[in-house]
């Protein structure tokens, strides 16, 4: 009977108050999620602008070597100088995803094919006979390809967005045409075709890089095996065509798109599109034309009239209309 009455009191013993829950963060909630997303948007927008800047130094340096370092040489060279600036912070980190890197070789290896070994000797090759600014307003035209490229893959771009797209374009267009559209291309233009083409594949197989693969294990992989795809053509440009000579005026120019245009403008662009995609940060990349302009007007002396300028106007004002618009 004492057990039973024990056990009666402690049945109808009060229980014990609930712990308090946690009180809720200072701005969660779907205000957070906006504002973390809007951040993401500004974040890739402007790692996409620092790669286009970057990038449209490098045509200028394309034409400063064309009679001084042959095409494939200047490509080679320019991805040693890039690996070696990034193999002090990556090679530990590809050591320890050397068996996902071996998992996914066939996509690393197609990435490296297409934006390390294809891309920049492509671009070289047309520096040879296509002034800088034109190199620049073909290659911004590879964003509407991205763009293609990423609605085939189910994303919806967007009204403010595809007229964005639409009224830069016709601005590369017409700027190719000295304000009007151009009727046909020249060998050094088809070469700046071919390396849009290779360029806006590149970025679109970016947004299928196995989550799992962190980006700058990636990155380096992806530059040593396009070098070793690169290397056997290297030697033969340097059987056919000789070396060159390692001057100022040569090794100058291919550090800077070994270490700028490679390392550090490669890192930006592949953040961007994992940020915004290939399509996002292929808005930001229709500055190219415009940034090319003024550097070859600055160091190249070459001139954009009126027509250009007008042109420019329009390439600026679709990439802020399409840079306010959403992928849906």
């Amino acid at each position: 009977m004492a057990h039973a009455e024990q056990t009666r009191v402690r049945s109808t013993a009060p229980a014990p108050a609930a712990a308090p829950a946690p009180a809720r963060a200072a701005g969660s909630g779907s205000g957070t999620g906006s504002g973390s997303v809007r951040r993401m948007s500004a974040a890739g927008l402007l790692l996409a602008a620092v790669a286009t800047v970057v990038w449209s130094g490098s045509f200028i340096t394309s034409r400063a070597l064309n009679d001084s370092v042959p095409p494939v040489q200047a490509a080679f060279w320019r991805w040693i100088a890039a690996i070696a600036v990034l193999a002090p912070f990556a090679l530990r980190a590809t050591w320890r995803q050397r068996t996902l890197i071996r998992r996914h070789l066939g996509y690393v290896t197609l990435a490296a094919l297409l934006g390390v070994t294809l891309y920049n000797t492509l671009v070289n090759q047309a520096g040879l006979t296509a002034p800088a600014s034109t190199m620049g307003m073909i290659m911004a035209a590879s964003p509407v390809l991205m763009a293609v490229c990423e609605r085939l893959g189910g994303t919806r771009l967007g009204l403010r967005r595809t007229t964005g797209l639409a009224v830069a374009c016709l601005g590369v267009l017409l700027l190719s045409g000295d304000g009007a559209l151009p009727s046909g291309f020249a060998a050094g233009e088809l070469w700046m075709l071919a390396a849009a083409v290779s360029f806006a594949s590149y970025s679109a197989l970016l947004r299928r890089r196995p989550p799992e693969l962190d980006g700058l294990p990636f990155l380096f992989a992806a530059f040593v095996l396009g070098t070793l795809l690169l290397a056997p053509a290297h030697a033969l440009s340097v059987a056919v065509q000789g070396g060159f000579e390692p001057t100022a005026a040569t090794v100058g120019p291919l550090l800077y798109v070994g270490v700028f245009s490679s390392a550090l403008a490669y890192f930006a662009w592949n953040k961007a599109v994992a940020l915004i995609g290939p399509a996002g940060a292929g808005v930001v990349y229709h500055l190219q034309p415009v940034c090319v302009a003024a550097l070859s007007f600055v160091i190249l002396g070459e001139r954009t009239g009126p027509a250009g300028l007008l042109c420019m106007g329009l390439i600026l004002g679709g990439v802020a209309l399409a840079a306010t618009g959403r992928s849906r």
